[in-house]
């Protein structure tokens, strides 16, 4: 056991010691039991918010008035008169939680972490795995900050993390090489769910790692309110009937942020509006930055480049905008929006600034989604997503970096893909021994990829891949079996059918050169491969005294190769390799148990998980020592070496495991608000079964901090210390040391009188990042040695609703 992993375990164990005494007394001054009637409100006390996520599971419970537990098949009659009942205008809201409470979800099978709408607004960030870098279990691949960063999950990324929007594919090619961003904004969304380990059930076996799930009003799924509260965890109260009393309303809100360690400025405006039986969503956003100021030099292998103080060829520019509507009728709802969105930005490296090269991404996405509720006995709801993109980028740069006059397209990457999925939720019914609650999904999917370079169109080699696709149809069910009150299980399949085609070199030796010999590589054969994944899961949930709740899963997953696994034979500059794909690949499975304990209620509040996976065949990128250039490869043994590393997509069993904790503890009552602690930890080890490292694995990280907070205002300090990564691959991986990331906020919300500029609520804050402005290096990021994170910066932000 490493000297940093002793001493991590040692901070932890000293952490939750604390944690635990101070937490024990929490726990013993409340009763097992609630009370009969419900205490008067005290200012200083937590409102728990209650978190409603929609990713983990198709099985969706509404909270229905009933006089019976268990629900039982009903007459037509029977759940039209329910109907009629859930179209009574609902009670006043209660007055919303307070924020920064740390949201704990206890009721999915899966361990889910949530980023609600007010962490999104003060912790800001242009990509996802900006957002989520500092998540328990999660981080982000940085390949280029605040342009293009993938969510890493427990050490997997691209071909295992599925990203998805509104309920389909995020689209776009984030997932076929580290430079490509990711086509969703957050200044758009309004809440994004995380599930920690395989979500391969739901989302397909490219979700064998996790899966983040985007979630925003484009497509509403509820008519406008014109008095909501301000915060709001998910998606809006689910769509009221037509029937409903519902008056025309129009609301409004403007999301801007600056920040200083870019000199960014972002800012959107989301408009809602409906009555009757029509509601439509609409919004615009852009942001645009500079090279990022950095605490010290950034290239390790080369002392001789100019910095002046910033990350040379960091500058981004991005836009967009999106229009959508939804048509309400008895029982339901259906909709579609329309989105694009635009990116320019640059690639950071020596060989990004040497020739310039930034990427220029465009997509068009139409999203259709709808929910019905028929009055049938044995159905409960039936929903669908279907979505339409066309994305393409090109990457552009200079070919000689001497000459700029050379700037060009240097490659073009574009993806169309259709997608739609539908499921049925049946009716519960009591089985005697439980009562069960079905849901079945039907998904299907078709891709086209392209990645063609106008350098040297002749050559066999040109760009990463010849054109490919690929079909992809599957079907799941979730069992839901609910024994009692405190005691629930979940049984789940899928299987799913893949067909991929493309072409590629029939052979590619360790060593060739295509410009003196044509023939020293294979030539090009088509190939028609087709793969039948499947996957099953179980899980129990426990509730335990106190508030707890224990869960234990496991999960049996396959995945199919992806078409850059088995169609690729060409350099890929992101990565610095040339990828050389394997059309002989298997099926990838990934056997998994996790263990849980969780309290979402009361002062005390924490997550506590433990995972262990073996993966047979796990598909990775081998360096094979050899290196190439866009043409030719050499010997490990030969004097003149090229720029690319070769790596051939290859298959070793794997084992990962590890675990996460965040914990959160309203300490007392100070100055009209409460004070507390909070800290988390989160570690993952991830070696081949003969003791050698995965490469590009995430460090142990453990953190804490102190809080105050009451309606209005949050404040908030927190240090994250990310231990040195030295278990790196034998080839090509160097050590990473660690860092402290301190970051420290402060923010304002409010209710506003209307007669002064129209607004009525408000949140405003300023947020400093990277406070001891440490020079900080993403042990995952394939441009670590030459890439600082941001160095010592303030965000200033302010929401307007209207």
């Amino acid at each position: 056991m490493s000297f940093e992993l002793r001493r991590a375990q040692r901070l932890a164990g000293a952490s939750l010691l604390l944690l635990g005494a101070a937490a024990t007394s929490a726990l013993a001054q409340e009763p097992a039991q609630a009370p009969a009637q419900p205490p008067a409100q005290d200012k200083s006390s937590t409102e728990i918010p209650a978190v409603t996520v929609t990713a983990p599971s198709p099985i969706v419970r509404r909270v229905v008035p009933t006089r019976s537990p268990v629900r039982v098949a009903r007459t037509g009659r029977a759940r039209s008169q329910q109907r009629t009942a859930e179209a009574t205008p609902a009670a006043p809201a209660t007055a919303a939680p307070q924020q920064g409470v740390l949201p704990i979800v206890t009721n999915q099978f899966a361990t889910v972490t949530v980023v609600p709408n007010d962490e999104i607004r003060r912790e800001g960030g242009g990509q996802l795995g900006d957002l989520l870098f500092s998540k328990p279990g999660i981080t982000g691949s940085s390949f280029a900050p605040g342009a293009s960063s993938r969510p890493i999950i427990r050490g997997l990324d691209v071909n295992r993390v599925g990203i998805v929007e509104n309920g389909t594919n995020g689209g776009g090619a984030s997932d076929l090489g580290e430079d490509h961003f990711v086509p969703i904004d957050t200044l758009a969304t309004n809440q994004v769910e995380v599930v920690r380990g395989p979500a391969a059930l739901r989302y397909g076996s490219t979700s064998i790692g996790g899966v983040v799930s985007a979630t925003n009003n484009r497509i509403p799924d509820a008519l406008p309110s014109c008095a909501p509260s301000f915060q709001t965890y998910g998606l809006p109260t689910k769509a009221p009937l037509a029937s409903a009393a519902t008056s025309p309303c129009v609301t409004a809100e403007t999301r801007t942020a600056f920040s200083s360690v870019d000199r960014g400025v972002e800012s959107g405006v989301l408009l809602d509006t409906g009555g009757g039986n029509f509601a439509f969503h609409a919004d615009a956003y852009g942001r645009t930055t500079s090279d990022y100021a950095i605490p010290s030099y950034p290239y390790l292998n080369d002392q001789t480049r100019p910095v002046n103080g910033r990350q040379p060829n960091s500058a981004t520019r991005s836009d967009g905008a999106s229009i959508g509507g939804s048509y309400f009728f008895q029982g339901g709802y259906i909709g579609a929006a329309i989105t694009q969105n635009d990116s320019l930005y640059h690639i950071p490296g020596i060989d990004g600034a040497d020739h310039l090269t930034r990427i220029d991404g465009h997509q068009t996405k139409i999203n259709v989604k709808g929910e019905y509720r028929p009055d049938a006995a044995a159905i409960d709801t039936i929903r669908f997503w279907a979505g339409a993109t066309d994305y393409r980028h090109n990457e552009i740069g200079l070919a000689d970096p001497a000459d700029l006059n050379s700037d060009g397209i240097r490659q073009t990457f574009t993806n169309k893909e259709q997608e739609i999925r539908t499921e049925v939720q049946l009716t519960p019914f009591n089985a005697r021994f439980a009562e069960v609650t079905t849901a079945l999904g039907f998904q299907a999917g078709h891709q086209e990829l392209t990645a063609p370079s106008p350098d040297d169109p002749g050559s066999p080699l040109n760009g990463l891949w010849d054109p490919n696709k690929n079909d992809r149809v599957a079907g799941y069910v979730f069992n839901e079996l609910k024994f009692s009150e405190t005691t629930k299980a979940q049984i789940a399949g899928r299987i799913e059918h893949v067909n991929l085609s493309g072409t590629t070199p029939a052979f590619i030796p360790p060593v060739f050169d295509v410009n003196i010999d044509p023939a020293s590589i294979g030539p090009a054969t088509p190939r028609n491969l087709h793969f039948t994944p499947k996957s099953a899961s179980i899980g129990l949930l426990q509730d335990l005294p106190w508030g707890l709740v224990a869960s234990v899963t496991g999960q049996y997953v396959e995945r199919a190769p992806k078409p850059a696994e088995l169609f690729s034979r060409g350099a890929h500059d992101a990565t610095a390799t040339f990828d050389i794909g394997n059309p002989d690949l298997g099926i990838e499975t990934a056997k998994s148990i996790e263990v849980g304990l969780r309290r979402a209620t009361g002062p005390f509040r924490f997550e506590l998980t433990g995972y262990y996976t073996r993966f047979n065949g796990f598909i990775f990128r081998r360096l094979t020592g050899n290196t190439c250039d866009e043409a030719a490869c050499v010997d490990i043994a030969n004097p003149d070496q090229l720029e690319l590393q070769q790596a051939r997509y290859s298959q070793r069993d794997a084992i990962f495991r590890g675990g996460e904790f965040q914990s959160q503890l309203d300490v007392g009552a100070f100055h009209g608000g409460i004070w507390g602690i909070e800290n988390q930890l989160d570690a993952v080890r991830a070696t081949f079964t003969d003791g050698t490292n995965v490469p590009r694995i995430p460090p142990v990280r453990i953190g804490g901090g102190v809080f105050w907070r009451d309606d209005n205002w949050l404040m908030r300090v927190n240090l994250l210390h990310a231990f040195a990564q030295n278990n790196v691959a034998v080839i090509a991986e160097t050590p990473t040391p660690g860092y402290n990331l301190l970051k420290a906020e402060v923010s304002y919300k409010t209710k506003l009188d209307r007669n002064w500029f129209g607004a009525r609520e408000m949140i405003a804050g300023i947020v400093g990042n990277n406070l001891l402005n440490e020079s900080i290096r993403n042990s995952v990021s394939y441009t670590k040695d030459e890439v600082l994170m941001p160095g010592i910066g303030v965000r200033a932000f302010a929401n307007f609703k209207f």
